[in-house]
């Protein structure tokens, strides 16, 4: 099971990955258009944006799977490890419980906009299209924080789990930071 969602996350990040560079291709085109041949493009702004939504809702598992988020990794570190191991359930079920509320408020924004009839100004596309990237982003997000809950209280280590055995780059440590 856990390397089924280590899959998904990474193929999450991947799709994410994928539009990085398609949203940086579209601005490249966008910028040609506009001061090479004076003919703006201003859709391509609005799918920019989605593609902005889309990264980030899709990388975001893949950076909570690699315990790559925002943390205090030397607080954690300076705890024992027990109490390190505590930090890390309660962190990933606060990231479980995050998830499931963007995951019930993506499905409710979706199940709105599908009865409405919301497009978009560009080609008319349903809006939820564009919406279902955020329950899709939050079910990986869900599942990724689960697994880790799950392995962390049957007393394993989640892959990327810091151990706080981590050397900070020395500029890090005169700052005192």
């Amino acid at each position: 099971m856990l390397r089924a969602v280590s899959l998904v996350s990474r193929l999450s990040c991947w799709l994410a990955s994928l539009s990085t560079v398609v949203c940086l291709l579209l601005v490249g085109a966008s910028v040609v258009a506009r001061y090479v041949f004076h003919t703006p493009l201003p859709w391509i702004d609005k799918v920019a944006g989605w593609l902005v939504l889309a990264l980030v809702l899709l990388a975001a598992p893949e950076a909570q799977r690699r315990f790559e988020h925002i943390g205090v990794d030397v607080a954690v570190g300076r705890m024992g490890p027990r109490l390190a191991r505590a930090a890390h359930v309660v962190g990933a079920a606060s990231v479980a419980l995050v998830a499931a509320i963007l995951l019930w408020a993506g499905w409710e924004t979706v199940a709105f906009s599908r009865m409405v009839g919301l497009v978009t100004d560009v080609a008319e596309i349903p809006e939820w299209w564009v919406q279902l990237l955020l329950p899709a982003g939050a079910a990986v997000l869900l599942l990724v924080s689960l697994a880790q809950c799950f392995v962390l209280l049957a007393g394993g280590s989640p892959e990327h789990l810091p151990t706080g055995d981590e050397e900070l780059p020395r500029d890090t440590l005169a700052r005192g930071e």
